[in-house]
């Protein structure tokens, strides 16, 4: 049986047996430790999953060993739910073999918790959550690290580069919560910078229909807007571009999207075809296993994710690419913290060893994204950055391709713009 089959049934019987504790190789119980992911299983599970697979193959290339401990991932889903998340984080406290969390694509889980996670100190790791207040801590503690878009900085990206193709009347369109109001300042503080006003800004709640979404995209087109700079995720992403769609082509509007269409199933639902008819960007981070050539460390990576998960025979089968990289690497960086720190097996103090040891990596660490150099600083509020392991210079936009890849934007995409 190949490691990641066994790891994977390890995984299984920590999922639907939370209580349920397993030794390593019959070594004793409490060598090991258990590194869990409170993300969204249920309405968001593609970029859950990526993430999973993203931790999973870091491990595996550690035999999930690190300094003679045994690690083991437990999944919990909190359906995008803050008390879910909320429960989920005190189960962690409760459970003496925890070590990290890692979270999942919705920001607005660690924005509600934010003050127990850091009052409570609670090593949270984030691979894809971007609202910039999740790493900025108002008090002494601050215990999330992010490896992701920073939307302190995303709306300069997504502005920069609709600006270069020409628009210059973007009507804001954003999910009422606090990623969305985190992206209303930024991008219209980018815009600004560049002396662009948006023509109007709108909001919307999850779950919007599609009746209700046709009425507002009535009243973007009756401002005149060149361009829908859009922020939500994945189903409400679906909703409003079959509402477009509805509209007669020359009266649609080009979309310029966070990243959040990317964790679902909208280009499974919003086809190849349907694609054709409406012109569709979002912002993403410079790696991608489809953009050649490769490094020969990505190309390494790519085959050991070839090796370990049956589900992946090229890279095409890597979804939510974005989880998938983010969380590799991250995992990438917490090995390289522990192995700084060591442990003792007592979770509370290796915890705050890690943390440090985050904060002052002394090696550098090779990623898919780029080589990590001091990564973390401690911070304060004089260093709001501290916590952000990406900087604008590794964002980009992307597109999907003909066959639902999402492709990075290294060169004009072919079109109008």
């Amino acid at each position: 049986m190949k490691p990641y089959h066994s790891f994977f049934y390890a995984v299984v019987l920590l999922f639907f047996t939370p209580a349920l504790s397993v030794s390593a190789h019959g070594k004793d119980i409490n060598q090991f430790y258990k590194l869990y992911l409170d993300a969204d299983f249920t309405h968001s599970k593609t970029a859950g999953y990526a993430i999973k697979q993203g931790i999973m193959l870091a491990l595996a290339e550690n035999n999930y060993q690190i300094q003679n401990y045994r690690f083991e991932l437990v999944l919990k889903d909190h359906k995008g739910n803050s008390l879910r998340s909320k429960n989920n984080l005190e189960s962690f406290l409760a459970d003496p073999r925890a070590l990290a969390v890692f979270s999942g694509l919705h920001s607005p889980p660690l924005l509600a918790n934010k003050s127990y996670i850091n009052n409570q100190q609670i090593l949270v790791l984030d691979p894809w959550a971007a609202a910039g207040p999740i790493t900025r801590s108002k008090g002494k503690e601050n215990w999330i690290f992010r490896l992701s878009i920073d939307d302190y900085k995303a709306g300069y990206t997504i502005s920069k580069y609709a600006i270069n193709q020409g628009f210059k009347k973007p009507y804001l369109l954003l999910e009422n919560t606090g990623w969305g109001r985190s992206n209303e300042k930024t991008m219209t503080r980018a815009l600004n910078a560049k002396g662009i006003n948006p023509v109007g800004i709108e909001w919307f709640n999850w779950g919007i229909g599609k009746s209700h979404a046709r009425l507002l995209l009535r009243k973007i087109l009756t401002s005149r807007a060149d361009v829908i700079f859009f922020v939500g995720n994945a189903p409400e992403a679906k909703t409003f571009v079959r509402a477009m769609l509805d509209l007669p082509a020359k009266t649609r509007l080009p979309f310029r999207s966070h990243w959040g269409i990317t964790g679902g199933d909208f280009a499974l639902v919003i086809n190849a075809e349907m694609r054709k008819a409406i012109d569709l960007q979002f912002i993403q981070t410079r790696f991608s296993f489809l953009n050649r050539p490769l490094s020969s460390f990505a190309q390494k990576v790519l085959s050991n994710a070839i090796t370990e998960f049956p589900e992946i025979s090229s890279p095409y089968d890597i979804k939510a690419q974005t989880g998938f990289v983010h969380g590799y690497d991250l995992t990438r960086l917490l090995i390289a913290a522990i192995r700084q720190a060591g442990l003792t097996g007592k979770a509370k103090q290796d915890r705050q060893a890690i943390h440090r040891a985050l904060e002052h990596l002394s090696e550098d660490v090779t990623g898919l994204l780029k080589t990590y150099r001091r990564p973390f600083q401690p911070y304060d509020k004089n260093t709001p950055n501290a916590h952000e392991a990406l900087d604008q210079q590794d964002y980009t936009m992307g597109y999907y391709g003909n066959r639902n890849e999402v492709l990075l934007l290294t060169q004009p995409v072919p079109g109008n713009y």
